[in-house]
């Protein structure tokens, strides 16, 4: 049985937006939810749930759908470091490229 799951209200509402704008970008061009189910290999039950936001959809029934609508591009883009300011300031920063953690210093027994 899987454990449930509560994220927080920042994630609710971050996959509420991406069901809606799933939601739209399905009406818009007027597609019915039985053929993005079909292109995205899922049901029309669960295509309401990824339209509803729930949020124990997982990712790739999410990114299957997003494929069906052709908006699969913009997922890719989401974590990429290109598109992070602070992700690249860190990188390019003199940092050092190894770091030496010193052990602990005690007696070992290797018996």
């Amino acid at each position: 049985m899987p454990t449930p799951h509560n994220p927080p209200a920042a994630v609710r509402r971050a996959l509420r937006k991406l069901g809606a704008d799933i939601h739209d970008a399905r009406r818009l061009p007027r597609l019915p939810m039985a053929v993005v189910a079909e292109r995205a290999f899922t049901s029309r039950s669960t295509l309401q749930r990824v339209e509803s936001g729930e949020t124990n959809v997982s990712v790739g029934i999410s990114a299957g759908v997003l494929q069906a609508l052709g908006l699969l591009d913009g997922l890719s883009q989401v974590a990429d470091i290109s598109n992070d300011s602070v992700g690249q300031a860190l990188a390019s920063a003199d940092l050092p490229k190894h770091v030496h953690l010193k052990r602990p210093t005690g007696s070992c027994s290797n018996g």
